[in-house]
């Protein structure tokens, strides 16, 4: 029997995944239909739904594709009770490299992302 630590590190690699590959089967399996995409890195904030998420995704280039080395790393995970947890996390998609904090929920069985909140960095 896996420990919830497991089962989330598990969730973040099919996150992790599904950017890199560009892969919205991936995402949709781990980010909750009722998930936030937010970021303010511009000045702006970008505020996105998951359906207008994943075809951004569809439509890009992956990763994989263009042989981009993997920036995939966790930061931190911190669990609020035994259905509720954040992670922080770094990775990499063409020049801009990111901090994401994801919040998660276990419903049905599975943790699901329900917020993505992110900052990024242009790499020289």
């Amino acid at each position: 029997m896996s420990s919830p630590h497991d089962e989330l590190t598990a969730a973040i690699g099919t996150y992790f995944d599904g950017l890199y590959f560009s892969d919205t089967a991936k995402l949709r399996a781990v980010f909750h239909p009722y998930a936030l995409y937010a970021c303010a890195t511009e000045g702006t904030l970008t505020y996105l739904t998951m359906d207008e998420y994943f075809p951004i995704v569809d439509a890009r280039p992956s990763p994989a594709s263009r042989n981009e080395p993997r920036a995939d790393k966790i930061l931190s995970i911190e669990f609020a009770g035994p259905v509720t947890a954040r992670a922080c996390l770094n990775c990499a998609i063409g020049p801009k490299f990111f901090t994401d904090y994801l919040t998660f929920v276990k419903l049905d069985g599975r943790w699901q992302i329900i917020s993505k909140v992110f900052h990024f960095d242009l790499q020289k």
